[in-house]
């Protein structure tokens, strides 16, 4: 007889809560709080792509916010650009018009994607404390780069005249950015759920546990954790061309370590090496701020005690307490 699991249970739960949020806000009379919802699925992906190079790969790294800038960035001045028909970098690579998601998010991931694949080549030739170093200097790095720019507004940040095209949506409606969010966010899981199931998953996981019987095994462990990394750079880089239309703004801030010190928080906070973990992670974290913040604007105060009881009794985070004592983390 079928008898479902707390894990089935709770991702089901979970994807018709997602479906069924903008419709249940509008009957509560707080459409606004799609606009939050929007801002915990973009949270969640950037956090899903931490936890497959932390969770999976055991790279802990400080600097995945430079991707997740980078990204934003990148949609902010072609936009920029394109609504003033102004030159990039001097050359006529955008012409007026050419604001289109189909064209900045790809371009986004890529950019996304070839300075993981600089910075991973270099960090990956450390691990430990030293990797951890490498990735937030190359992330402090690319923040003062932008400071300096003063072109795109240096520490005051760049502002979006407007959200992007896409066919079929209208972006300016937090309903449709919301289902498009979510529907990347999806997307993303899959992907994710693949890979780590797959031979390349199998392999990142061992590299994790003994990175030394692997390369006896015969695998190329640089290669594939350089793979990983680069996948979880780019999905972060999409994450950052979701949040440049989100806010219609972007700023170094987006860059700084301490950022991605929140991303890996939430990673730690939902559970790592589970995938969907993350996405509670980041749900509770911005939650509790946004409540805690009514109140205090000291409201890290209060969730540092938090963090620390889940650090302590909880090893697989929320997943793993709303889930009971079941092993299969993804």
């Amino acid at each position: 007889m079928f008898r479902p699991t707390r894990k089935m249970l709770l991702l089901i739960s979970a994807t018709l809560l997602l479906l069924l949020l903008p419709t249940l806000l509008g009957w509560l009379g707080e459409e606004y709080l799609i606009s939050l919802a929007s801002r915990i699925l973009i949270y969640a992906l950037v956090a899903v792509s931490l936890d497959l190079m932390l969770g999976f790969g055991g790279m802990v790294s400080l600097g995945h916010a430079a991707f997740f800038g980078i990204g934003a960035y990148v949609v902010a001045i072609f936009t920029h650009h394109s609504f003033d028909g102004s030159p990039v970098l001097s050359w006529p690579f955008v012409l007026p018009g050419l604001d289109g998601a189909l064209v900045l998010w790809p371009l986004a991931i890529l950019v996304s994607a070839l300075l993981a694949a600089i910075i991973g080549a270099l960090s990956l030739r450390t691990s430990g404390m030293h990797f951890i170093m490498i990735t937030l200097a190359f992330a402090q790095m690319l923040f003062f780069f932008f400071v300096s720019l003063e072109a795109y507004g240096g520490d005051d940040g760049l502002s979006l005249f407007a959200r992007n095209r896409f066919p079929g949506l209208d972006l300016s409606d937090d309903t449709h950015f919301y289902y498009l969010c979510l529907a990347v966010l999806g997307i993303f899981l899959l992907i994710a759920y693949r890979l780590v199931s797959s031979r390349f998953g199998m392999v990142i996981r061992g590299s994790r546990d003994n990175e030394k019987r692997m390369q006896a095994l015969g695998f190329p462990t640089f290669r594939y954790k350089l793979a990983c990394f680069v996948i979880a750079g780019a999905a972060a880089g999409l994450a950052g061309a979701l949040i440049a239309n989100h806010t219609e703004y972007v700023s170094p801030g987006l860059m700084h370590w301490t950022h991605s010190g929140v991303i890996l928080v939430m990673v730690l906070l939902g559970g790592s090496g589970t995938l969907f973990g993350p996405v509670l992670g980041a749900a509770t974290f911005l939650i509790l701020e946004e409540v805690l913040a009514i109140y205090t604007e000291h409201w890290m105060l209060y969730l540092g005690p938090a963090l620390i009881l889940v650090a302590l009794f909880a090893r697989h985070g929320i997943y793993g307490i709303l889930t009971g004592r079941e092993r299969n983390n993804v």
